[in-house]
């Protein structure tokens, strides 16, 4: 970011450490972010003895601690190698990981993690870890996908920062967007797809062919656009709007394209424990690109299922 403090709302960064190549490209896309916000990097380890302490000898215990505690070493180094300016801190728990990085993160940062972990099949499906995390968390949870460059980007190298917009309610979300666009100099694209398949197609048939829906949705999007360029005058803003037999398959295909896409939560209350929609996990499973969860607090901050 242009200055050297942290901007309103962009806390600081924490990222689970586990060993995995995924872990070790999410903490240099964290790092990069943290210096982009003017923040903190916070490499988080979970050792996960807590549970099986009982269980386990002591030497064991101590054996994982000071095997966390190495990774975390070689991990600042290696993240304070290519951003010498950062400020880096370390936190090594017994407990496991889901909850460790939600304690970190505290009220305000970002907790990023890969997209696979050292556990699972090496898929391109989202780590029990990573799922966890983003169904739980109250701030915003960012899954990094692809493999880490050989060389990193140069900062100017930057695209667009697209966010998935489905209603009114996800102003919060195009917020948030234009926030990280911003901070990267880059434009900020929103995109509304609404669905062709047979669960839109009666509703449709019974209001003028479809043609009322179609307005219905553009006017969604216009109002949630409108509110970006007013509260964001310096930021160029694109607003599309499309059909597709499949939104999940639209967004991850326009997420080629974008350096981030911007996603809001969407949780159905009626159900026990926490929960993402269907279009999230798909996105947080198979978009192109690092896929930015913003979870649901109140109004303007996504839609709930």
């Amino acid at each position: 970011m242009d200055g050297t403090t942290a901007r309103p709302g962009l806390g600081r960064a924490v990222v689970g450490i586990d060993g995995s190549p995924s872990a070790s490209t999410a903490a240099m896309w964290a790092a990069a972010e943290a210096a982009r916000r003017g923040s903190t990097l916070c490499l988080v380890h979970a050792a996960d003895t807590d549970a099986s302490a009982p269980f386990l000898p002591q030497t064991e215990i101590v054996r994982s601690r000071q095997a966390g505690r190495e990774l975390l070493d070689r991990t600042a180094e290696a993240v304070t190698a290519r951003h010498p300016e950062l400020t880096v801190v370390t936190e090594l728990t017994d407990g496991a990981a889901p909850g460790s990085l939600r304690r970190a993160a505290a009220l305000t940062g970002t907790i990023v993690v890969g997209h696979r972990g050292l556990g699972g099949f090496s898929s391109l499906l989202l780590g029990s870890v990573g799922l966890e995390v983003a169904a739980a968390a109250t701030t915003p949870v960012v899954v990094v996908r692809g493999a880490e460059p050989a060389e990193p980007a140069e900062p100017a190298e930057v695209g667009v920062v697209l966010a998935a917009v489905r209603d009114e309610a996800d102003v919060g979300c195009a917020r948030a967007a234009a926030r990280e666009a911003l901070l990267r100099k880059a434009p900020v694209r929103l995109l509304h797809i609404w669905g062709t398949g047979l669960s839109s197609g009666p509703r449709a048939l019974l209001r003028n062919g479809g043609e009322e829906v179609a307005r219905d949705h553009v006017r969604a999007l216009s109002l949630v656009s409108d509110t970006v360029r007013e509260e964001f005058p310096e930021l160029t803003v694109h607003a599309d709007g499309q059909k597709s037999h499949s939104v999940p398959g639209a967004l991850v295909e326009a997420s080629r394209h974008a350096d981030l896409l911007v996603v809001g939560g969407r949780r159905s209350p009626g159900y026990l424990g926490p929960t993402i929609g269907r279009t999230t996990l798909s996105l947080l499973q198979h978009a192109h690109c690092p896929v930015e969860l913003i979870p649901r607090q109140g109004p303007g901050h996504g839609s709930t299922s």
